[in-house]
């Protein structure tokens, strides 16, 4: 090859291919979504969309320089705190545990490349992806991170709603990456965001961990947690800018992982 495959998507190679573009060094960068409702605005594969969207985004600022390649991505994740809303779709625990380690023995078997970015687009996928990293890399000998875009997008503010679900930092990066998709005649449907404390008491307490519903109104409105309101493509465009930049220092850790003791 004289050139790597459209977008550096390791389904655009041919079999033949595959020994020659890829190293034990190359990193390889899985999408990971969820199909769930995000309020009236935004549509169920919201998490899938901006976890490609960004994968995307981040191989071609990196991926020459850390020699990135995409994955085929993970479309349903664990949503039980949405199951509420038709459409939700949610795997259980254990599904999921078999679905990642069935992707992590495939690619062990398949692929040369020993390192895995897992792009995380839904918060519900996080504690099954810190649970099971050490299996992966033990099991299956790869080098592994998963870069959480929730919170790389809406770090956690004292004051105010906090910003969980289909709000104003994802509703303004959907309209800066996917604007055909958004609702936008029906965020003024939604009603003013719901108690900051009583979302940080239920979803954010580092010292208690509560089974908690996107459904529940003390917590959300239409399954809204934030301020869908205030979203603009401006913002948007900012989050993006930023989170793209920021990946950067997590790929230099992963690679500097694969050869520590």
């Amino acid at each position: 090859m004289t050139a790597p495959a459209a977008g550096r998507a390791i389904g655009y190679l041919t079999f033949q291919e595959i020994g020659t573009a890829l190293r034990a060094s190359s990193i390889l960068c899985l999408p990971m979504g969820s199909m769930e409702q995000h309020g009236p605005h935004l549509p169920l594969n919201t998490d899938s969309v901006l976890a490609e969207a960004f994968t995307g985004r981040i191989v071609e600022r990196w991926g020459e320089a850390y020699d990135l390649w995409r994955l085929p991505p993970v479309l349903v994740g664990l949503s039980r705190e949405h199951e509420w809303a038709a459409g939700t779709l949610s795997l259980s625990v254990g599904g999921m545990t078999a679905v990642l380690r069935d992707l992590a023995r495939e690619i062990a078997r398949a692929l040369p490349a020993r390192n895995l970015l897992i792009v995380n687009g839904h918060g519900g996928n996080r504690g099954i992806l810190e649970a099971l990293s050490r299996e992966l890399r033990g099991d299956f000998g790869l080098n592994l991170c998963a870069l959480h875009l929730g919170a790389m997008m809406s770090p956690a503010a004292g004051a105010g709603v906090p910003e969980i679900h289909a709000g104003q930092d994802e509703t303004s990066v959907m309209l800066a990456l996917a604007p055909d998709l958004v609702r936008r005649e029906r965020i003024g449907d939604l009603k003013a965001p719901p108690d900051g404390d009583a979302v940080r008491a239920a979803v954010l307490d580092p010292a208690a961990n509560w089974p908690w519903s996107s459904g529940d109104p003390r917590l959300a409105d239409q399954g809204v947690i934030g301020d869908a309101a205030a979203a603009s493509a401006e913002h948007g465009k900012a989050i993006v800018s930023r989170v793209v930049e920021a990946a950067g220092a997590v790929l230099k850790q992963l690679r500097e992982n694969q050869t520590a003791p």
